[in-house]
């Protein structure tokens, strides 16, 4: 099935199957750092799980799932699948043939193209996944708020105001509307340009190093990189990745869980600024250790899950 058609809709597809087991992956420890950068109370990494774990139990690391399950896998397929057909088309354009290798310039544009692109879809997604995940936390903020205001007036001691169970949203639909209705359809692309600044790098440095591990892992220039080259050249691609996008991603973080009853930050360079004011320079490194422990396995999940579909495709 190899030809040298410039547009594949198995790229697409493969990306759509990798992009579901990645979820599935990554999901929890996605959760941890979401806690540990919009949230407070968490001293580190192993505090956030054992905190989570005793008071929500092994199903608060899989909040918010079922909507990044849902659009995730979508995301992926779009990410991956535009990746690998700008890259036919920059070959095509530049030597003639969409089958011709990319240098490494190709590369770049096309995975700061994908990066660019990525953001109308994926920042709406990664609003309402994040303010899923952070509900147990505005739940929580708002109640001590309102304790605080009654034992001022009262001396009533704060162990005392009971915590609602209920929580701001009631699922991903819920949680569209509701921003929908408040912050209008800006508010789903609220964190959009602190994304931008996270992904046109990221995606830089996830598409690059995959390619240039897997050609140091091959035996020679033609062969197939073997699944477990794959694997690992993807898991350290997502690694490299995650880690030097962790201070944009805090940012994005931050401004995406500022919901509009309690605005907190105006803008970017608004939520930069304090957040380097009250909590230090350390701060934009906040969930660093977390996205390099799962930028692996999600990241070697998907583009193994990903090549393998593409080879299954090719050989029908």
């Amino acid at each position: 099935m190899q030809t040298s058609k410039s547009f594949r809709l198995d790229d697409f597809i493969a990306g759509l199957i990798g992009g579901a087991s990645s979820v599935v992956v990554g999901h929890p420890l996605d959760t941890v750092k979401t806690r540990l950068q919009a949230g407070k109370g968490y001293k580190n990494m192993l505090h956030c799980i054992l905190t989570i774990y005793r008071k929500e139990t092994v199903m608060g690391f899989f909040k918010g799932m079922s909507f990044p399950l849902a659009s995730i896998t979508v995301y992926n397929s779009v990410v991956f699948g535009f990746f690998s057909n700008t890259q036919r088309l920059i070959s095509k354009y530049r030597y003639g043939d969409g089958r011709h290798p990319c240098g490494m310039l190709d590369l770049t544009v096309a995975s700061m193209l994908t990066g660019l692109v990525s953001v109308g879809l994926g920042a709406p997604v990664d609003l309402v996944k994040i303010r899923l995940q952070m509900q147990t936390q505005i739940v929580v903020a708002e109640n001590l708020n309102l304790a605080g205001s009654v034992s001022n007036g009262t001396n009533m001691p704060l162990r005392s105001i009971s915590m609602p169970s209920q929580t701001l949203y009631r699922g991903p639909i819920h949680c569209i509307s509701s921003t929908l209705q408040t912050e209008g359809l800006q508010g789903l692309y609220r964190g959009a340009g602190a994304m931008i600044l996270r992904d046109v790098p990221g995606y830089t440095l996830y598409f690059i190093p995959y390619t240039i591990f897997c050609n140091l892992l091959k035996p020679d220039a033609s062969a197939t990189p073997h699944p477990g080259a794959i694997w690992l050249a993807g898991g350290l691609a997502g690694s490299i990745s995650w880690v030097t996008a962790t201070p944009a991603d805090v940012v994005k973080s931050r401004l995406q869980a500022d919901a509009q009853l309690q605005r907190k930050y105006k803008g970017i360079v608004h939520c930069i600024v304090h957040s380097y004011r009250t909590e230090g320079a350390q701060v934009f490194f906040r969930g660093a250790s977390v996205n390099a422990i799962r930028g692996f396995p999600m990241s070697a999940t998907m583009f193994l899950t990903y090549e393998l579909s593409l080879q299954f495709f090719r050989s029908l």
